[in-house]
């Protein structure tokens, strides 16, 4: 086993030493020397958001999500809600008008307004 060992000890040191890559007057054993890809720093951004505009946005796309389910007589409506800020989804069953499902949930819903009109009775005190 030992002899094993001394042969591919031997073998290893018996390679040609290979030379790093961009050095000058040969090419390595990989192949020709690339060049590093340069960093460019990226340019600042400015981004401008508006809230009022986004939420009036964000109204015109219900509105035109409401007219078109109604024209496709498809049970989906959409509403949004401002006291979770956010949009509410609602499936109904065309025949009868029940709420099949809702996202999010009534009660999520209620809770929330809840918490809503609760908001100057658990915190009131004077900056």
């Amino acid at each position: 086993m030992v002899s094993e060992l001394q042969g591919i000890g031997s073998a290893v040191s018996n390679r040609p030493p290979v030379q790093p890559p961009g050095t000058a007057g040969a090419q390595s054993a990989v192949g020709p020397a690339v060049a590093a890809p340069k960093v460019v720093e990226p340019k600042p951004v400015a981004l401008q958001f508006d809230e009022a505009q986004m939420r009036q946005n964000l109204r015109d796309a219900v509105k035109a999500l409401n007219e078109q389910m109604t024209s496709n007589k498809t049970g989906l409506g959409f509403s949004y809600d401002e006291s979770l800020k956010r949009p509410v989804v609602t499936v109904r069953n065309t025949a009868t008008g029940e709420v099949v499902r809702q996202i999010p949930t009534e009660v999520v819903v209620q809770l929330a307004h809840s918490i809503d009109d609760m908001k100057g009775v658990l915190l009131n005190a004077t900056v």
